[in-house]
């Protein structure tokens, strides 16, 4: 009797057996953490070491970043929200403007107790992380955005007329009384529309989604995003007057955004990286989840030096006290280091990898010793704070080296060999150079780079 139920199960709806719902790894801890903002935010998180904060977009919940979670939590904090309105978080009358949904998860971010992270966005998280990364800039190490607009940004204006993001324009009361019971239907149509493949998401996916918006107030407060989209512009403007300094990662899907998302990223930040996934549409996390997990673990990982805080009247200007130096969690010894693994680098002007002038601070840890090799520019540096142990010769010797205190001056001439140490402390010293740079070591075997 109960295998001839099952066959009867498997012939009327074979997909909603096949595939399993997306959900978070069971070890993630939850919590609803209340915004001073007037919101509950339904919050879980999970893993150990830097924090990864991920913000899930429209037509979905914080479950929609299953994959890229189960692969972070290895190595990272991560933490995941739904959004003001969505999912298990609370479903207030007002606040759907992203600078408030922004503050939103500021709250939650230090209500458990964590202050910079990593923020990984996608959809209309990627407006909630760029008024987050606008206002807390000094609060993020990393972002990386997917895949949709920013209002008031860039081609803002031609996107509204495209007749593809109807959706943007649907809502207010008949539209919820239009909507209601029937929001699967509703929802199917912006999946549709925007997947490479018409399998993507799969129906259990789908059916789990669908679930969470036809809550009560569901899809009142879905719509309430989009209805806040001219608020959003209004702020994006001031925000973009000002340019986000950390690295940023720009994915588009191939049959979706494609390199536009870089484009927009590149009117409002600095340091712009450009990915575009091959094949897949709007939904990178169902259509291509292990190459778009990969993606992000590689840019999170790679060691790309930080870069100093702009001035907000010229990109140009630089008045960086000791204090705004933002060096990030990991080691990063980019080019114009010697390339140890520990050493932590913010690139203050230019870039080494390029003609032109640059400069750049690195902070060396404790008991560093470093092997005798050379730059092919020619180079100056100040030492900022500890003392540093430096000397000039083909090989490593105690003897020749000379203690440099804070305010110390010394040069590097092109192909110049020369070998350091670090004492008990850190040390932080200023380069300046004429790039590009490079390191090569006396002694191939000692360069750390090919450890």
């Amino acid at each position: 009797m109960a295998r001839r139920f099952l066959k009867i199960l498997l012939a009327v709806a074979p997909a909603a057996l096949i595939f399993a719902q997306p959900s978070l790894p069971a070890s993630f801890q939850s919590r609803t953490i209340h915004s001073p903002e007037g919101a509950d935010i339904f919050v879980r998180w999970g893993g150990s070491g830097p924090v990864a904060l991920l913000l899930h977009g429209y037509a979905e919940n914080s479950d929609s970043w299953a994959p890229l979670a189960a692969d972070l939590m290895k190595d990272h904090t991560v933490v995941v929200p739904d959004l003001r309105g969505i999912g298990r978080s609370s479903k207030p009358a007002g606040g759907y403007d992203k600078k408030t949904e922004a503050r939103d998860i500021r709250a939650v971010v230090t209500a458990l107790g964590y202050d910079r992270t990593f923020v990984v966005a996608h959809d209309i998280g990627n407006m909630v992380a760029y008024a987050y990364a606008a206002m807390y800039s000094d609060k993020v190490e990393r972002l990386v955005v997917m895949d949709a607009p920013i209002p008031g940004i860039g081609p803002w204006a031609e996107i509204l007329q495209n007749p593809g993001v109807w959706h943007f324009n649907f809502h207010g009361p008949d539209a919820e009384r239009l909507v209601a019971g029937r929001e699967r239907i509703y929802l199917d149509r912006i999946w549709n529309d925007f997947t490479a493949d018409p399998s993507k998401p799969d129906e259990a996916t789908r059916n789990f989604f669908t679930a969470t918006y036809a809550q009560p107030g569901g899809m009142r407060a879905g719509f309430a995003q989009f209805t806040a989209f001219s608020q959003d512009a209004a702020d994006n403007r001031i925000f973009a007057r000002v340019k986000l300094t950390m690295p940023v990662l720009a994915v588009g899907g191939e049959k979706s955004f494609g390199p536009l998302q870089a484009a927009i990223m590149r009117q409002v930040a600095v340091d712009v990286d450009e990915a575009v996934v091959k094949g897949s549409g709007h939904w990178l996390m169902e259509e291509s989840p292990a190459y778009t997990v990969s993606l992000i673990r590689n840019f999170l990982d790679s060691p790309r030096p930080a870069r100093a805080r702009e001035s907000a009247a010229d990109p140009g200007e630089r008045r960086v006290a000791p204090s705004e130096y933002v060096f990030p969690q990991h080691g990063n010894p980019g080019t114009g280091s010697s390339g140890v693994g520990d050493i932590r680098t913010v690139v203050l002007k230019g870039d080494p990898n390029q003609a032109g002038v640059y400069t750049i601070m690195l902070r060396v840890p404790a008991h560093t010793r470093i092997a005798a090799h050379s730059h092919q520019d020619d180079r100056v540096a100040t030492v900022i704070s500890g003392t540093w142990h430096i000397g000039y010769g083909d090989r490593f010797n105690e003897a020749k080296l000379k203690a440099l205190p804070p305010g110390s001056f010394y040069t590097e001439p092109p192909g110049r060999n020369h070998f350091a140490e670090t004492g008990d402390e850190a040390v932080e010293v200023q380069i300046t150079g004429f790039g590009p740079s490079s390191t090569t070591y006396v002694d191939p075997s000692q360069d750390p780079r090919g450890r």
